[in-house]
């Protein structure tokens, strides 16, 4: 297995295990009130499970890429509502982290599509 295909993996697993969360978890509910953005939670855990699925079933590198892409731009989307509520950074940490894998993921997604 290598490491491009271990990391979409490990990325699409934490978008799936967030995004079902986000859809039916009481605490991801009262989380999305304290954004003071209750009526993104759902579109987000579906912007979240289908960049998890892209992850898992893109046929080509165009499609990790986008995909990848897309979860990155929403983690970036994520840390600007966290400072926005002035969020302590390690509230920040795992969309930070993800914000990185999915940009790392886009990178090399791009390079050994260009090979």
């Amino acid at each position: 297995m290598s490491l491009l295909l271990a990391l979409r993996l490990i990325s699409a697993a934490a978008f799936l295990y967030y995004g079902i969360r986000c859809l039916s978890s009481a605490a991801m509910i009262a989380e999305f009130e304290r954004y003071g953005l209750p009526r993104m939670r759902v579109l987000t855990a579906i912007l979240e499970i289908v960049g998890a699925l892209g992850l898992l079933l893109a046929p080509t590198h165009h499609w990790v890429i986008a995909a990848a892409g897309g979860l990155c731009a929403l983690m970036f989307a994520g840390l600007i509502v966290r400072m926005r509520i002035s969020d302590p950074w390690y509230l920040m940490l795992p969309a930070f982290v993800l914000m990185l894998l999915n940009g790392w993921i886009v990178v090399k997604a791009w390079r050994s599509g260009a090979s």
